[in-house]
């Protein structure tokens, strides 16, 4: 299970030292995509390929469903560590989640997710003035 919140930055080649704790769970090659609010998940090859079932059970005939099919798989790549645990982010992935220096590495249960720092901030900060709200409305979750 990916947990916790990491500040860390990007190079200017545009890579990315990846928590220890996160590379072990990944293993040797991984998926990374662009996802919703301007960050990337990042995620072990069976949680891909679980997606990517979802994806190909959407229907086709659904404009919607189409466009987030595109999005979520035309934004996606294998990635691979190098020597010192880093991966490169490429610079369409670096545009789409507005990746300068300073990003933020947070758990997701069974991926990761990387955002620019300047993003998380914002982000979580309008998440907990309505986290109570937000809580109330998963009405079939039971805590």
């Amino acid at each position: 299970m990916f947990m916790g919140e990491y500040s860390h930055t990007v190079d200017t080649k545009g890579r990315l030292i990846i928590p220890a704790k996160f590379r072990h769970q990944l293993g040797d090659s991984f998926v990374i995509t662009k996802w919703m609010e301007h960050a990337l998940r990042a995620m072990p090859r069976d949680v891909w390929e679980n997606l990517e079932k979802h994806l190909n059970q959407l229907p086709i005939g659904k404009k919607e469903a189409r466009a987030f099919k595109r999005f979520v798989m035309a934004g996606a790549l294998e990635a691979e560590f190098d020597k010192q645990g880093r991966i490169v982010i490429p610079s369409n992935l670096r545009q789409h989640a507005q990746l300068d220096k300073d990003v933020v590495i947070t758990g997701a249960g069974d991926s990761f997710e990387i955002w620019s720092s300047q993003n998380w901030q914002n982000y979580t900060q309008a998440t907990a003035e309505d986290f109570d709200e937000i809580a109330e409305g998963l009405v079939d979750f039971d805590f």
